[in-house]
């Protein structure tokens, strides 16, 4: 059987160009949860070119900084036209926010609207607790 998806389908939009998040000092730094919920989320299919649509649930805890909300839209909104696979979008957006926030914890959750009768619901957790895997 022929293999419909490529390693390029599958690395597509892994490591794009996308927009900074900025961050802002923290100023209670309790170990309080932050909770930021993206409903209108939307990145298109590498393979087939149709939209993915979902919603995006961010909790983080913060540690020094805390995420500012129009830049993190910003940079949702650079997934519109961006084609990437479901499980990249999250695994991705995570990774950034660490890259950006450096929080003690965070988990990013993809819940996504089915096509064709399936849905998807994908988390990504990181903590600095968790091992470096090789």
């Amino acid at each position: 059987m022929k293999r419909q998806y490529t390693d390029e389908h599958a690395a597509a939009g892994a490591k794009a160009a996308l927009p900074e998040i900025e961050t802002w000092p923290n100023q209670y730094r309790t170990g309080y949860e932050i909770e930021i919920v993206m409903p209108e989320f939307t990145s298109i299919c590498p393979k087939t070119g149709l939209p993915d649509h979902g919603t995006l649930t961010l909790r983080y805890v913060p540690d020094k900084l805390c995420l500012e909300l129009k830049s993190l839209k910003m940079y949702t909104l650079a997934f519109r036209n961006l084609g990437i696979f479901q499980e990249n979008v999250v695994n991705r957006m995570l990774a950034d926010v660490v890259k950006w926030a450096r929080p003690i914890s965070a988990t990013l959750e993809g819940d996504f609207t089915p096509r064709g009768g399936i849905s998807s619901r994908i988390t990504a957790k990181w903590s600095r607790s968790y091992k470096k895997r090789d």
